[in-house]
Protein backbone atom coordinates (compact mmCIF):
# COMPACT_ATOMS: atom_id res chain seq x y z
CA UNK A 1 0.00 0.00 0.00
CA UNK A 2 1.40 3.56 -1.06
CA UNK A 3 2.64 5.46 1.75
CA UNK A 4 0.29 8.29 1.88
CA UNK A 5 1.05 9.96 4.81
CA UNK A 6 4.84 9.76 4.27
CA UNK A 7 4.09 11.53 0.58
CA UNK A 8 2.88 13.83 2.30
CA UNK A 9 5.42 14.53 4.90
CA UNK A 10 8.01 14.72 1.89
CA UNK A 11 6.44 16.79 0.04
CA UNK A 12 5.98 18.92 2.36
CA UNK A 13 9.28 19.18 4.08
CA UNK A 14 10.73 19.12 0.84
CA UNK A 15 8.93 22.21 -0.74
CA UNK A 16 9.19 24.34 2.75
CA UNK A 17 12.40 23.80 2.72
CA UNK A 18 13.43 24.58 -0.62
CA UNK A 19 11.08 27.60 -0.48
CA UNK A 20 12.62 29.02 2.41
CA UNK A 21 16.19 28.72 1.24
CA UNK A 22 15.27 30.36 -2.13
CA UNK A 23 13.53 33.18 -0.19
CA UNK A 24 16.98 33.63 2.21
CA UNK A 25 19.36 32.97 -0.24
CA UNK A 26 17.67 35.63 -3.03
CA UNK A 27 18.52 38.97 -0.64
CA UNK A 28 22.12 38.32 -1.03
CA UNK A 29 23.64 40.70 -3.43
CA UNK A 30 26.41 38.05 -5.31
CA UNK A 31 27.38 38.04 -8.74
CA UNK A 32 28.92 34.64 -9.11
CA UNK A 33 25.15 33.49 -8.87
CA UNK A 34 23.70 35.49 -11.53
CA UNK A 35 23.32 34.90 -15.43
CA UNK A 36 21.84 35.35 -18.96
CA UNK A 37 19.05 33.14 -19.60
CA UNK A 38 18.23 32.19 -22.86
CA UNK A 39 16.66 35.34 -23.50
CA UNK A 40 19.41 37.72 -22.26
CA UNK A 41 17.65 38.60 -19.27
CA UNK A 42 19.88 38.45 -15.53
CA UNK A 43 18.15 35.99 -13.35
CA UNK A 44 19.88 34.33 -10.34
CA UNK A 45 20.95 30.90 -9.58
CA UNK A 46 19.71 30.65 -6.18
CA UNK A 47 17.12 28.33 -6.68
CA UNK A 48 19.78 25.60 -7.27
CA UNK A 49 20.96 25.11 -3.94
CA UNK A 50 17.58 25.82 -2.70
CA UNK A 51 15.84 22.89 -4.25
CA UNK A 52 18.98 20.76 -3.45
CA UNK A 53 18.71 21.69 0.17
CA UNK A 54 14.60 20.55 -0.22
CA UNK A 55 15.34 17.51 -1.72
CA UNK A 56 18.03 16.32 0.97
CA UNK A 57 15.32 17.82 3.91
CA UNK A 58 12.32 15.82 2.36
CA UNK A 59 14.55 12.59 1.64
CA UNK A 60 16.09 12.78 5.18
CA UNK A 61 12.01 11.89 6.23
CA UNK A 62 11.68 8.68 4.05
CA UNK A 63 12.51 4.68 4.60
CA UNK A 64 15.22 5.24 1.88
CA UNK A 65 16.73 8.36 3.07
CA UNK A 66 20.70 6.94 2.64
CA UNK A 67 20.16 6.47 -0.71
CA UNK A 68 18.14 9.79 -1.33
CA UNK A 69 21.03 11.23 0.35
CA UNK A 70 23.69 9.62 -1.31
CA UNK A 71 22.26 10.76 -4.69
CA UNK A 72 20.79 14.04 -4.35
CA UNK A 73 24.35 15.13 -2.50
CA UNK A 74 26.38 14.28 -4.93
CA UNK A 75 24.08 15.58 -8.28
CA UNK A 76 24.44 19.05 -6.01
CA UNK A 77 27.49 19.41 -5.45
CA UNK A 78 28.75 18.36 -8.99
CA UNK A 79 26.51 20.50 -10.59
CA UNK A 80 27.63 23.57 -8.20
CA UNK A 81 31.27 22.94 -9.39
CA UNK A 82 29.97 22.81 -12.88
CA UNK A 83 27.57 26.32 -12.39
CA UNK A 84 30.82 27.85 -10.68
CA UNK A 85 33.84 26.03 -13.09
CA UNK A 86 32.11 24.68 -16.09
CA UNK A 87 33.76 25.27 -19.62
CA UNK A 88 33.11 25.21 -23.15
CA UNK A 89 33.01 21.84 -23.78
CA UNK A 90 29.73 19.66 -24.13
CA UNK A 91 29.08 15.67 -24.84
CA UNK A 92 30.82 13.13 -22.69
CA UNK A 93 33.12 12.84 -25.51
CA UNK A 94 34.40 15.97 -25.35
CA UNK A 95 35.01 15.25 -21.24
CA UNK A 96 36.25 11.67 -21.56
CA UNK A 97 38.69 13.30 -24.48
CA UNK A 98 40.03 15.83 -21.88
CA UNK A 99 40.57 13.13 -19.16
CA UNK A 100 42.43 10.99 -21.70
CA UNK A 101 44.59 13.77 -21.86
CA UNK A 102 45.17 14.22 -18.28
CA UNK A 103 42.65 17.29 -17.91
CA UNK A 104 39.62 16.79 -14.99
CA UNK A 105 36.70 19.26 -16.40
CA UNK A 106 33.67 20.14 -14.32
CA UNK A 107 31.96 17.61 -16.88
CA UNK A 108 34.26 14.53 -15.86
CA UNK A 109 33.71 15.59 -12.47
CA UNK A 110 30.01 15.36 -13.15
CA UNK A 111 29.70 12.17 -15.10
CA UNK A 112 32.82 10.20 -12.41
CA UNK A 113 31.23 12.09 -9.18
CA UNK A 114 27.14 11.28 -10.00
CA UNK A 115 27.58 7.75 -11.76
CA UNK A 116 29.71 6.49 -8.51
CA UNK A 117 26.61 8.21 -6.12
CA UNK A 118 23.97 6.47 -8.37
CA UNK A 119 25.57 3.36 -8.06
CA UNK A 120 25.66 3.57 -4.37
CA UNK A 121 22.25 4.76 -4.59
CA UNK A 122 21.33 1.55 -6.43
CA UNK A 123 23.35 -0.77 -4.17
CA UNK A 124 21.28 0.78 -1.31
CA UNK A 125 17.51 0.42 -2.77
CA UNK A 126 18.24 -3.15 -4.45
CA UNK A 127 19.54 -7.12 -3.25
CA UNK A 128 20.54 -8.67 -6.21
CA UNK A 129 23.78 -7.41 -8.05
CA UNK A 130 22.13 -6.78 -11.27
CA UNK A 131 19.11 -4.71 -9.77
CA UNK A 132 21.97 -2.65 -8.07
CA UNK A 133 23.87 -1.83 -11.47
CA UNK A 134 20.36 -1.13 -13.17
CA UNK A 135 19.06 1.02 -10.72
CA UNK A 136 22.50 3.21 -10.47
CA UNK A 137 22.10 3.32 -14.21
CA UNK A 138 17.79 4.83 -13.85
CA UNK A 139 19.87 7.58 -10.63
CA UNK A 140 22.53 8.67 -12.68
CA UNK A 141 20.63 8.77 -15.95
CA UNK A 142 17.98 10.45 -14.59
CA UNK A 143 20.20 13.19 -13.15
CA UNK A 144 21.53 13.64 -16.62
CA UNK A 145 17.95 13.61 -18.27
CA UNK A 146 16.61 16.87 -15.98
CA UNK A 147 19.46 18.41 -16.38
CA UNK A 148 19.82 18.06 -20.66
CA UNK A 149 15.99 19.23 -20.85
CA UNK A 150 16.73 22.69 -18.95
CA UNK A 151 17.63 24.80 -21.61
CA UNK A 152 14.01 26.90 -21.19
CA UNK A 153 12.09 28.20 -18.12
CA UNK A 154 10.00 25.45 -16.38
CA UNK A 155 11.28 22.62 -18.15
CA UNK A 156 12.87 21.10 -15.87
CA UNK A 157 10.78 21.71 -13.03
CA UNK A 158 7.98 20.63 -14.83
CA UNK A 159 9.31 17.28 -15.79
CA UNK A 160 10.40 16.25 -12.94
CA UNK A 161 6.65 17.21 -11.79
CA UNK A 162 5.06 15.44 -14.64
CA UNK A 163 7.43 12.03 -13.90
CA UNK A 164 7.21 12.03 -10.60
CA UNK A 165 3.28 12.39 -10.60
CA UNK A 166 2.62 8.77 -11.58
CA UNK A 167 5.72 7.13 -9.18
CA UNK A 168 3.08 8.75 -6.51
CA UNK A 169 1.08 5.16 -6.87
CA UNK A 170 4.30 3.36 -6.19
CA UNK A 171 5.36 5.11 -3.08
CA UNK A 172 6.36 8.35 -1.37
CA UNK A 173 9.96 9.07 -2.95
CA UNK A 174 8.51 10.69 -5.64
CA UNK A 175 6.98 13.51 -3.46
CA UNK A 176 10.50 14.86 -2.34
CA UNK A 177 11.70 15.93 -6.21
CA UNK A 178 8.57 17.23 -6.36
CA UNK A 179 8.06 18.82 -3.25
CA UNK A 180 11.26 20.80 -4.25
CA UNK A 181 10.39 21.77 -8.23
CA UNK A 182 6.92 23.04 -6.94
CA UNK A 183 8.55 25.29 -4.29
CA UNK A 184 10.28 27.33 -7.31
CA UNK A 185 8.21 26.64 -10.40
CA UNK A 186 6.79 30.16 -10.30
CA UNK A 187 9.90 32.09 -10.09
CA UNK A 188 11.61 29.55 -12.80
CA UNK A 189 8.58 30.06 -15.42
CA UNK A 190 8.76 34.25 -14.23
CA UNK A 191 12.27 34.40 -15.34
CA UNK A 192 13.66 35.52 -12.10
CA UNK A 193 15.57 32.14 -11.43
CA UNK A 194 17.25 29.16 -13.40
CA UNK A 195 18.27 26.14 -10.65
CA UNK A 196 21.26 25.59 -12.92
CA UNK A 197 23.56 22.71 -12.89
CA UNK A 198 23.15 22.01 -8.81
CA UNK A 199 19.28 22.00 -9.16
CA UNK A 200 18.47 19.82 -12.35
CA UNK A 201 21.34 17.29 -11.35
CA UNK A 202 19.67 17.49 -7.34
CA UNK A 203 16.17 16.77 -8.79
CA UNK A 204 16.93 14.34 -11.08
CA UNK A 205 18.76 12.13 -8.63
CA UNK A 206 15.72 12.26 -6.26
CA UNK A 207 13.93 10.93 -9.27
CA UNK A 208 15.86 8.84 -10.25
CA UNK A 209 15.53 6.96 -6.66
CA UNK A 210 11.57 7.19 -6.59
CA UNK A 211 12.09 5.26 -10.34
CA UNK A 212 14.40 2.84 -9.11
CA UNK A 213 12.99 2.52 -5.96
CA UNK A 214 9.36 1.45 -7.73
CA UNK A 215 10.19 -0.74 -10.02
CA UNK A 216 11.44 -4.25 -10.33
CA UNK A 217 13.99 -5.91 -12.72
CA UNK A 218 12.30 -5.26 -15.36
CA UNK A 219 11.04 -2.04 -15.07
CA UNK A 220 14.67 -0.82 -13.89
CA UNK A 221 15.57 -2.56 -17.16
CA UNK A 222 13.43 -0.60 -19.77
CA UNK A 223 13.82 2.72 -17.70
CA UNK A 224 17.68 1.79 -17.98
CA UNK A 225 17.61 1.35 -21.83
CA UNK A 226 15.47 4.62 -22.46
CA UNK A 227 18.03 6.94 -20.49
CA UNK A 228 20.94 5.62 -22.42
CA UNK A 229 19.15 5.79 -25.85
CA UNK A 230 18.03 9.41 -24.94
CA UNK A 231 21.50 10.30 -23.73
CA UNK A 232 23.17 8.64 -26.57
CA UNK A 233 20.55 10.72 -29.08
CA UNK A 234 21.88 14.29 -26.54
CA UNK A 235 25.40 13.22 -27.27
CA UNK A 236 24.82 12.76 -31.33
CA UNK A 237 23.26 16.20 -31.96
CA UNK A 238 25.90 18.51 -30.24
CA UNK A 239 27.79 20.13 -33.21
CA UNK A 240 31.55 18.35 -33.98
Amino acid sequence: MTDVTGGIRAFGVAGAVARAAYAGLRTRRDERFTRKNYAGRTVDLYSGPAVALGALAGSATLRTRAAGLVAVGAGALCGAYDDVRGDHRRGFRDHLAALRGGEVTSGAVKLIGIGGAGLVAGALLKERPVDKVLAGVVVAGTAHLVNLVDLRPGRATGLVLALGAPGLLRGPEAAVPMGAAAAVLADDLGERTMIGDSGAHALGAALGVAIAGGNGRTGLAVHAAALLAAAAWAESRIPR
